[in-house]
């Protein structure tokens, strides 16, 4: 059977409103082997993994395992272990760095404040400062969620670590298969699909600038699906590149699948985005486990329409 990600290749499908949607993320180093659902499929505690699922529900906040590039067979716990939070949304944008000896510190945070973009708790609990390094990359590697991600993504972040890129790590689940290799880039919070090494290194290098590359970008994570299609149509037809002077500010659902976006520049200027969502054609497999055919939502940009001074002020 053909793999997921070639077939979505082959289709050239869209990859636009496609991202993860996480106000926050909240990232702990992991080593060794991952399960589907890692956060209790690893050598992370069992009991530690639901708690920390059910106190980050609702709130914003998705939490994910990292590990450094490499050989996974079961190197052993360290016992210092890298954690990251990050929020994304624009205007409040930032990205924290501390360290673990025990791991059930980040019981201690409180997530619905992270996701709100509150670091607070992350620097009160675990002593969380700025990450004043390069930015991070993340590469979704979990093979046991999606075979592509590892035959795909593994690759992707040993080239990356071997040629000296710094803050690349691999991480257990962006969502999208199909579009794999995956790659979140923080602080900003832009994904990336069917990645490449050197366009992974230029999205790095622009987000060091405060700049966004959006070819084979699928969104921010700050906003929903509809949001995130916005964003970049708005950039696309601005050319404005400029990292954290957009943001989604209303969305109206016109009709079921039917969306008015509106997107507001840190300027002034604001531009209303219709957005409508179709079946991505022909039926396809979603992911290589799925047992059945499926046609992702696709987002469609109708238009982009920049608003006068007396349509923002009504």
């Amino acid at each position: 059977m053909s793999r997921c990600a070639t077939i979505s290749q082959s289709l050239d499908e869209s990859m636009a409103g496609t991202a993860a949607t996480a106000t926050t993320w909240l990232l702990l180093e992991q080593p060794g082997p991952w399960g589907a659902k890692a956060l209790t499929a690893s050598h992370l505690d069992r009991t530690l993994g639901r708690a920390l699922e059910a106190a980050a529900k609702d709130t914003g906040v998705r939490i994910a395992l990292i590990r450094r590039p490499g050989r996974h067979a079961d190197p052993g716990t360290p016992p210092v272990r890298q954690v990251y939070a990050a929020h994304t949304v624009p205007g409040k944008v930032w990205l924290r760095s501390a360290t673990t000896r025990a791991p059930r510190e980040l019981l201690d945070l409180d997530f619905a404040a992270l996701g709100a973009g509150d670091h607070r708790s992350f620097d009160v609990a675990l002593g969380g400062e700025p990450h004043a390094d390069s930015p991070l990359a993340f590469v979704c590697t979990n093979g046991k969620r999606d075979r592509c991600c590892a035959l795909l993504g593994r690759p992707l972040a040993a080239e990356l670590a071997a040629s000296g890129v710094e803050g690349v790590w691999e991480v257990t689940h962006l969502g999208g298969h199909r579009f794999a290799p995956t790659v979140l880039v923080l602080p900003y919070g832009y994904a990336y699909g069917r990645a490449e090494a050197h366009a992974v290194t230029e999205a790095l290098h622009a987000a060091q600038e405060g700049r966004v590359v959006i070819e084979g970008c699928r969104g921010s994570s700050a906003w929903e699906k509809p949001g995130q299609a916005a964003e970049l149509a708005v950039r696309e037809a601005t050319g404005e590149y400029t990292a954290g002077v957009l943001s989604v500010v209303r969305t109206d659902g016109a009709a079921p699948h039917h969306w008015e976006v509106t997107v507001a520049h840190a300027d002034g200027r604001a531009w209303r985005v219709t957005v409508a969502q179709s079946a991505a054609l022909p039926p396809r497999p979603e992911s290589c486990g799925a047992s059945v055919l499926g046609t992702p939502a696709r987002m469609n940009v109708v238009s982009v329409r920049e608003l006068t001074t007396a349509a923002l002020a009504g």
